[in-house]
């Protein structure tokens, strides 16, 4: 079956935004539409020139008879500093103020297209970089977890604090909560996480960092390497941060519960480098 351009511009743009990070041959294009490579590579400098004006990301040709071509996620800077500023307004309402200083997030973390969008952004600060896979812990980090997962096209691991039948044989520490300095356990399945794997942590809230610095020391189980720590909200006034390289979207800056009023500002997003 031949296709028309329009035809085959949009059939090529979908499959890329679907398949992020991988390598793609023009070869396959070709086959699927019936096509000369020539025409292929037209269509594919029309979608590349199209997702960099329009902030979609960025197409990487990899030349060579073991070449093609490779979407990678991106934001546009001003779109993320707007998405920010947004979170930051809805944040401060005096209902999300929880016992402990902590904000209620549920509501954004149930809702699809908040998500996807809080996880391109942190996808697009570690697009460049090698990353295996995601991991979190159970459960609020979850929905993040994935959406950024969805954008890097890699799978995720989910850190629990307890042993699950299903998971079978684990691996499990103790650690130090950042803020109650209590002793807790987490455990991650053995057959979740290949070793000398690149692993990217996110979490939804981080105050001193107990937690993320407790999956720090689990990877080190699995001989597996931070490639990075992504958080959406991070507290500021903290007395001692057990966590020093990492990148955040959003500060809570300034908690008052009896007056119930709540200060935020950017995160470290965009000191970062992040774009």
């Amino acid at each position: 079956m031949k296709f028309r351009r329009s035809e085959r511009l949009i059939d090529m743009t979908n499959y890329l935004l679907e398949h992020p990070g991988r390598l793609v041959p023009l070869t396959f294009f070709a086959e699927r539409y019936s096509s000369a490579k020539s025409s292929i590579s037209e269509d594919l400098a029309i979608i590349k020139e199209t997702f960099e004006v329009r902030g979609i990301g960025s197409l990487n040709t990899v030349p060579g008879a073991a070449g093609g071509v490779r979407y990678m996620v991106s934001i546009k800077p001003e779109e993320a500093v707007a998405f920010i500023d947004e979170l930051c307004g809805v944040m401060t309402s005096p209902n999300r103020l929880l016992p402990g200083g902590y904000l209620y997030l549920t509501d954004l973390l149930g809702n699809p297209e908040t998500v996807n969008k809080i996880g391109r952004i942190i996808a697009a600060a570690y697009a460049k970089k090698k990353v295996d896979v995601i991991m979190t812990m159970a459960t609020k980090g979850i929905p993040l977890a994935y959406a950024v997962a969805n954008y890097l096209n890699v799978p995720v691991v989910i850190v629990r604090r307890d042993n699950k039948v299903t998971e079978g044989s684990t691996v499990s520490i103790n650690y130090v909560s950042g803020s109650s300095k209590r002793i807790q356990t987490m455990v991650l399945s053995k057959r979740s996480l290949a070793e000398t794997s690149n692993v990217l942590i996110i979490d939804d809230f981080m105050k001193a960092g107990g937690t993320v610095n407790g999956m720090v020391s689990l990877l080190e189980e699995f001989k597996a390497t931070v490639a990075g720590i992504a958080v959406l909200v991070e507290s500021d006034h903290v007395e001692e941060r057990l966590v020093d390289e990492y990148i955040s979207l959003i500060k809570l800056s300034e908690v008052d519960e009896k007056d119930k009023t709540i200060h935020v500002t950017r995160g470290n997003y965009f000191t970062k480098e992040a774009f």
